[in-house]
């Protein structure tokens, strides 16, 4: 098991800007591919961006691209999420995910380790 705990999340007004942290425990492999995912209420889960273990490969939703960063910090067993130019629509509970294989899926079966959740509320 690879737990993961999410924070980070909050209130913020539309064209603000959040940063999730994912912290993951436990021995990674060299392979792991994180991810972040989401969903608001009423909707299925979606995904948001995914990164390889180096930071040189990511992967963004159309919805996010150019406003999300996702990133590593591998010494401190850390990804971030910055999130700029937030959006109403951006109102979900956020999930980090992870699985040990060097590639990246934007499907949420692919990753057999998830986080809890944090709460993003974007205010118009």
């Amino acid at each position: 098991q690879v737990p993961l705990v999410e924070s980070g999340g909050g209130l913020v007004q539309a064209g603000g800007s959040l940063r999730l942290s994912c912290a993951a425990s436990g021995r990674t492999s060299s392979s792991n591919v994180m991810a972040w995912f989401r969903q608001a209420p009423g909707k299925e889960r979606e995904f948001v961006a995914a990164i390889s273990w180096s930071g040189g490969n990511a992967l963004y939703a159309d919805s996010v691209k150019g406003r999300f960063t996702i990133s590593r910090d591998n010494a401190k067993n850390l990804v971030y999420l910055q999130m700029n130019s937030l959006k109403p629509e951006d109102t979900a509970v956020y999930y980090c995910a992870a699985r040990a294989s060097s590639v990246l899926f934007t499907t949420g079966r692919q990753y057999p380790y998830w986080g809890q959740g944090t709460q993003v509320t974007v205010s118009s």
